[in-house]
C-alpha cells in the first residue's frame, strides 16, 4: 500500500516567537532548562533538535537564560554557541526538575490541538469496488460490503455482533484501510501548565517524511488504529499522572483521535459494559469527552474517531435502548455458507501451499457439521490448518490435506463431553 499523505488543510506554520507557540513562556523556559539539566554541555542547534522548537525561539530562550545568569557559555562551535548551566540555574532546573521530568518536545496548547483534530477529521469516499480492494485478503460477501460501506462513509459508530469465529475482528482491523491520507499529532498537549505525553511510537506508526515549513512539535503518522480486548479497565480512559516524572498519559481514546478505536470481545472486559456505556453516552453522541486533571481541573478534548464494537453477546444484553440509538451502524456477522467457506478453504491452502485431495473442503464441511454443530464459521478452515501443520511436525513428514489428516485435527478442534458436544 502506498504512504499515505498529507492531504488535510491544517499544516501549522513553524512559531519563529514564543508568542506563537500558544503556550506561556514560563513553560518554554522551564522546559529548556529541564533539557540543559539533562545534556550538561548543549547548544542552539541541540536544543533545536530535542525540543523541536525554531532557532529564534531557542535563541531568546537562551539570551533569556544568559541575562539572568543562569548559563554560561564555553565557546563557539562554528557559530553556534557551547554553555552550560550555572550554579544557579543548576540549582533552579533541579527545582524545575522536581515538579515535572518532561524535557521532550515542546507541547502544543490545548487549543491547538483541539482546532487540528478537527480540521483532520476523516472524509472517507468508496463504494463497493474501492471497499473489496481494502478487504482483499478477506472473503467478504457484497451484502456485507453494502453495510459496511455506508457505515465507513458516516464516520459514526459501528456494532459487529454475530457468532465467534466468522471475521469480526478481522474486519475491524482493516478498516483502516480506507483512509489514505495521513494526519498530524503533537507528541504533547500543555492544559493549565501541565504536560500530557500523546503520541505513542507503540500504537502511532510515524512516516519518515519531513516538511521543513511545518511546526516540528507536530509529528505525521499514519491514521491510528487502536485495538482493546478483555484488558481494558477504566484507568485506561482517563488521564494517567506518573507520580515520579510528573507527565501525564493520554488516554486511549485521546491517542485514537483522528482514527479507529475497536473494543473487541466488548462485554467481556474487566471493565462491565455498563460502565463503558455509560462513559461514553456523551462522547458518542457529542464527539466531545472531558478529562480531569489530578487536581480537578476539568477540560474538553475531541472524541473525533470511529468507533467499533466487536461482540459474540446480543447486543440488548449488554446495552440499553438508548446507547444502541447512539451506535446507528449495527451490522450482523453471520456463519458463512458453503460456498464462501469453500473460498476461505482455498484461500488458506493456497497461500500456506498445503496440497489436498480431492473434495476437501466438502470432507471439511461436512465434519465441522458433526455432532450437532448446525453453523459454518470463517475460522474452520485456518484453524484446522494449523492443526495438520502441527500434526505433520510432530511426526516428521510434509503436511497434507487428507481426509484421514483432517478427521484428525477435526477431533482435536472440537471438544466434546460425556453427552456430546460442549
Amino acid at each position: 500500500m502506498a504512504a499515505p499523505l498529507l492531504e488535510s488543510s491544517f499544516k501549522p506554520r513553524i512559531p519563529q516567537s514564543c508568542a506563537d507557540l500558544g503556550i506561556s513562556e514560563s513553560l518554554v523556559l522551564d522546559l529548556v532548562l529541564r533539557r540543559l539539566l539533562l545534556e550538561g554541555f548543549s547548544s542552539l542547534h541541540s536544543l533545536h533538535r530535542a525540543l523541536r522548537l525554531s532557532l529564534p525561539v531557542v535563541d531568546w530562550a537562551f539570551r533569556h537564560l544568559r541575562s539572568q545568569q543562569l548559563v554560561e557559555v564555553k565557546g563557539m562551535i562554528g557559530n553556534d554557541y557551547s554553555f552550560v548551566l550555572s550554579q544557579a540555574g543548576k540549582n533552579l532546573a533541579s527545582d524545575r526538575f522536581q515538579i515535572s521530568q518532561y524535557a521532550g518536545a515542546c507541547p502544543v496548547s490545548l487549543k491547538d490541538y483541539a482546532a487540528a483534530t478537527q480540521a483532520q477529521s476523516a472524509r472517507v469516499t468508496i463504494d463497493r469496488k474501492s471497499l473489496r480492494v481494502a478487504l482483499s485478503d478477506l472473503v467478504v460477501t457484497d451484502r456485507m460490503l453494502d453495510q459496511l460501506g455506508p457505515a465507513l462513509v458516516s464516520q459514526s459508530s459501528i456494532f459487529l455482533y454475530g457468532p465467534s469465529g466468522n471475521g469480526k475482528t478481522s474486519i475491524a482491523e482493516r478498516m483502516l484501510r480506507v483512509y489514505q491520507d495521513a494526519v498530524l499529532l503533537p507528541y504533547a498537549v500543555e492544559v493549565d501548565n501541565q504536560i500530557i505525553s500523546l503520541y505513542d511510537p507503540v500504537v502511532h506508526q510515524r512516516l519518515d517524511i519531513e516538511d521543513p515549513d511545518i511546526d516540528q512539535r507536530w509529528v505525521l503518522c499514519r491514521r491510528p488504529c487502536i485495538v482493546v480486548g478483555g484488558e481494558l479497565i477504566p484507568s485506561m480512559l482517563e488521564l494517567r499522572l506518573d507520580d515520579t516524572s510528573g507527565i501525564y498519559a493520554a488516554p486511549l481514546q485521546m491517542k485514537a483521535n483522528n482514527g479507529i478505536f475497536i473494543i473487541d470481545d466488548f462485554g467481556r472486559q474487566l471493565m462491565s459494559p455498563r460502565d463503558l456505556l455509560n462513559r461514553w453516552i456523551v462522547p458518542l453522541d457529542r464527539r466531545v469527552d472531558y478529562l480531569t486533571l489530578r487536581y480537578g481541573v476539568k477540560f474538553q478534548i475531541p472524541f473525533e474517531m470511529l468507533v467499533v464494537f466487536s461482540t459474540n453477546l446480543d447486543p440488548r444484553d449488554l446495552a440499553d435502548e438508548a446507547f444502541l440509538r447512539r451506535i446507528q451502524n449495527k451490522i450482523l456477522v453471520e456463519p458463512v455458507d458453503d460456498q464462501v467457506f469453500d473460498q476461505i478453504f482455498q484461500r488458506v491452502v493456497t497461500a500456506r501451499r498445503v496440497p489436498h485431495e480431492a473434495g476437501a473442503a466438502e470432507f471439511l464441511r461436512d465434519l465441522c457439521l458433526r455432532d450437532g454443530r448446525s453453523e459454518l464459521r470463517a475460522c474452520y478452515p485456518l484453524d484446522i490448518c494449523n492443526i495438520l501443520t502441527s500434526i505433520a511436525e510432530y511426526e516428521k513428514r510434509p503436511v497434507l490435506m487428507s481426509k484421514p489428516d483432517i478427521e484428525r485435527a477435526v477431533d482435536l478442534y472440537f471438544a466434546k463431553s460425556e453427552n456430546g458436544l460442549l
